[in-house]
């Protein structure tokens, strides 16, 4: 029995990274600053961003089990939003320290 705790908290641990793309009514609601906020108090690393679409595109890396709440909770967003879909596009890669909100560049 040892043997299983110590592979369950080594899949605790396991890190996980993933870039989504959050749809629905997600731009002008405060998500970008409402998932800056959340990532943030969960101790994950990543980005969060504007697409042209309409959408709001994120990558979170952290603890695996932290990394599914975030999405978790990105099913919901803050309080304005109507979330319609959340979908995983990437899986894996590295992820720098820290996590920041990238500025919508309009004039592209």
């Amino acid at each position: 029995m040892t043997a299983l705790r110590f592979e369950m908290a080594d899949n605790a641990q396991e890190t996980r990274a993933v870039t989504v793309r959050i749809e629905g009514r997600v731009q002008g609601v405060y998500f970008r600053a409402w998932t800056y906020e959340t990532a943030q108090s969960l101790g994950l690393d990543g980005r969060v961003q504007n697409t042209s679409d309409g959408a709001v595109e994120a990558v979170f890396s952290g603890p695996a089990e932290t990394v599914a709440k975030m999405l978790k909770l990105c099913e919901q967003g803050p309080e304005a939003a109507r979330v319609t879909k959340v979908t995983v596009i990437h899986e894996g890669g590295s992820v720098a320290p820290g996590f920041k909100v990238i500025a919508t560049d309009r004039w592209r």
